[in-house]
């Protein structure tokens, strides 16, 4: 691959470095010089939902590990993983991971799965959480935790040797790169079957004890799919009416069967073209003809916004009692840049396009624009790992200025999970620990690897994994 000309973050040493940067390469993306900390911080400041006072404005959000039992139990590294969720500090823990609603439903072979008999384990996971969180802070009461209910939709590979889509369309684009032209698309009646998965689901998760379900929505996978089902036929296609059919009788199902619990929506919130590797390695859209049609929340164009549609949602959720949202944009399979920015690309992605303060910015800035025009929902961030030690600053302008109500973290966790509480206490940010977004954790996943961050988290630095790792990537196979 090639070389690349932005600027590192740990480059930008001062505010008046970032701020000159920022300027050059005219990006809109507003931070506090000066932190605060303690009580008078805007990210220390609780927040009341459903009955709860979720003690700050942070968030971590759904990580998976890739390290659970092939029965879709969690395994010891799965547990390490939650644990330091709840050493994080964080008040709000949006899903844990993408947990499957049926052993169909897997993206990988070692995701976690919900059902009857694994339900106890995953209780157990909440148990060692919030149990942790108890430990280091001496409250867990205003915690509020949920889970992530997951269907892999075109993606699912369950047993780590042979893809078996659940299409909800034929997509001319990601059906040649997976080879899926063959595959039929979901009839009505599977679909149904799987809207009882999720409903059934969520009863689960109450039963071990978390505050809410999300309802996953994103990344390409099967609900943000049927978001674009523009061209399927029938009664979860076509119309937003339609599209919108699978998330309504998923949310009244369980409204109906499981009352008093909690559901939010991860939804990205706009998409664009799928992107490949160009010359030199630099990201590029794929060449269309004539109008992209499947880019929900984006243009006709396919690498533009057009937040029409996504506001609709909005309302819908609303209307529906529904107003969480976890936010995110495009899918990491193939668009990554727009939903997770990062200075180096996984071992089977491409250099950015654009610097990654721009896709930092626009997650940012698309969010505060709908935190504006609706302002009754509460918008979680993201994209902001990429921030480094320039995170707290822009958070902080962020909760401090309404722009959204909690920030995301992801990433940073992985090797830094303490970060949270070391901002929110004041203190100096630990930079040997700050995810530099290496993506090593991406790459390890592709490979059916537990993932980690390996270059920083000195327990997955001496396990075995990552002498293979390393192989992998000198090789690049």
């Amino acid at each position: 691959m090639g070389k690349i000309k932005y600027a590192k973050i740990a480059s930008l040493k001062t505010a008046s470095d970032l701020h000159k940067y920022l300027q050059k390469i005219h990006v809109s993306l507003p931070f506090d010089a000066k932190l605060k900390a303690g009580p008078d911080s805007p990210l220390n400041q609780p927040f009341q939902h459903a009955g709860k006072n979720i003690g700050n404005r942070f968030c971590v959000l759904p990580l998976e590990g890739w390290d659970c039992r092939p029965d879709g139990r969690p395994g010891e590294l799965t547990k390490r993983r939650w644990k330091r969720f709840g050493l994080s500090g964080a008040k709000l823990i949006w899903g844990g991971e993408a947990c499957a609603v049926s052993d169909d439903a897997r993206g990988h072979p070692q995701q976690l799965i919900i059902n009857e008999t694994t339900v106890e384990e995953i209780a157990q996971l909440l148990h060692l959480l919030m149990s942790t969180h108890q430990q280091h802070f001496e409250c867990s009461e205003d915690l509020f935790v949920g889970l992530q209910l997951s269907h892999a939709g075109r993606f699912c590979y369950p047993d780590g040797k042979h893809i078996k889509p659940h299409l909800v369309y034929h997509h001319p684009i990601l059906d040649r790169r997976c080879g899926l032209r063959g595959y039929p698309t979901l009839r009505d009646d599977q679909v149904e079957k799987i809207i009882d998965d999720f409903i059934k689901a969520a009863h689960l998760a109450q039963q071990a004890g978390f505050d809410f379900v999300d309802i996953k929505h994103c990344h390409g996978y099967l609900g943000h799919e049927f978001l674009s089902a523009v061209l399927r036929p029938g009664k979860f296609g076509g119309s937003f009416q339609n599209r919108t059919r699978f998330l309504r009788e998923i949310v009244l199902g369980i409204q109906k069967n499981v009352p008093r619990l909690e559901i939010g929506v991860r939804l990205s919130l706009f998409d664009f073209l799928p992107f490949g590797r160009g010359q030199n390695g630099i990201g590029r859209p794929e060449k269309i003809s004539g109008e992209y049609p499947f880019a929900f929340g984006g243009d006709a164009a396919g690498l533009g916004i057009d937040l029409t549609e996504t506001i609709r949602l909005l309302d819908l959720l609303e209307n529906l009692n529904i107003h969480l949202i976890c936010t995110s944009a495009g899918s990491p399979y193939y668009n990554h840049h727009i939903q997770r920015p990062a200075f180096y690309p996984p071992w089977d992605g491409y250099l950015p396009p654009e610097d990654p303060l721009k896709s930092v910015a626009r997650l940012i800035n698309i969010t505060a624009e709908l935190k504006k025009k609706r302002p009754h929902m509460i918008f979680i961030g993201a994209g902001y790992s990429y921030l480094q030690q320039w995170l707290p600053h822009v958070a902080q302008h962020v909760i401090g200025h309404g722009m959204a109500d909690f920030v995301g973290l992801a990433r940073a966790i992985l090797p830094y999970p303490e970060i949270v509480a070391d901002i929110l206490h004041g203190k100096s940010l630990d930079k040997k620990r700050l995810c530099r977004t290496i993506g090593h954790c991406v790459t390890a996943a592709r490979h059916q690897l537990p993932s980690g961050c390996y270059p920083l988290d000195p327990f997955y630095k001496s396990r075995p994994e990552y002498a293979k790792l390393r192989r992998i990537i000198t090789s690049g196979k």
